[in-house]
């Protein structure tokens, strides 16, 4: 029997998935239910590896994790996913269109680190740093990664008081996912594929991420014309959490839109 990932399910309405980043689980969206679950019925997953999800025995790759969604996401929903989580949301509406109804991503790149003419990323000096001090002291480096999520967000300190409270919650991640998910943030590159989503996709940031700079939204404009984008001004790498109310009311009025009909 195949292994599926660990998910909550509330609400009532359409469905909507959430898909969380690097290294967290899904229970840092858990302060949302009560404005989601009127509204839809919200699958909340934990990827493999990290929260109460087991990691399968094979590859940690982006064909496993879509397997993995899937097997327990409902058959048509909207996706929102934040960061990493953002990318694979992307992947899934590129690569299983008739699964996704309107996207959603939330401080995602569609290529995490900075190549070619793609300035606006993620050093590639500080990725591979990262990954050589995961196999010293990833505990460390998890909480380090974490912290830079929240740098110059005006609610820092309740922001990574949040984030380190959650990410030991349901026990420590696996070192499988851990390296793995860094490996799908190296490895990942989306931004030719984008002029093919045809869904409606909203693409949400914070103006002060460190990770995703804002700079690279123009950018991505221009690889997705028919999508909108929208920057929370003084947020950082996690706007759902710094500004709560304004989040649920951006993302809740582009769901509840009717679809434009060309």
């Amino acid at each position: 029997m195949a292994l599926k990932p660990y998910f909550e399910q509330f609400g009532q309405g359409p469905d909507l998935v959430l898909l969380h980043g690097w290294g967290i689980h899904g229970g840092i969206f858990e302060h949302l239910y009560e404005y989601l679950e009127p509204h839809f019925r919200v699958t909340n997953i934990d990827l493999p590896g990290f929260g109460r999800s087991p990691v399968p025995n094979a590859s940690y790759q982006v064909a496993l994790l879509q397997e993995q969604i899937l097997s327990v996401a409902p058959e048509q929903a909207h996706y929102v996913g934040w960061s990493l989580g953002g990318m694979l949301a992307t992947t899934l509406a590129l690569d299983f269109p008739e699964r996704v109804n309107k996207l959603v991503t939330v401080a995602s790149n569609p290529t995490f680190l900075v190549k070619d003419e793609w300035s606006y990323a993620m050093k590639v000096s500080v990725m591979e740093n990262f990954i050589a001090m995961l196999e010293e002291d990833y505990e460390m480096t998890l909480i380090r990664f974490l912290g830079i999520q929240t740098l110059g967000s005006e609610t820092h300190k309740e922001d990574i008081k949040r984030l380190k409270e959650t990410v030991f919650l349901h026990g420590r991640p696996a070192g499988k996912a851990l390296r793995g998910g860094l490996e799908l943030l190296k490895e990942m590159d989306v931004r030719e594929r984008l002029k093919s989503i045809e869904h409606p996709f909203l693409r949400m940031y914070g103006k002060l991420d460190g990770l995703v700079p804002v700079k690279v939204v123009e950018q991505i404009d221009a690889l997705s014309p028919a999508s909108r984008s929208y920057i929370f001004p003084k947020a950082s790498h996690a706007p759902f959490l710094s500004h709560k109310e304004s989040f649920i009311e951006v993302l809740t009025e582009f769901l509840q839109q009717e679809a434009h009909v060309a």
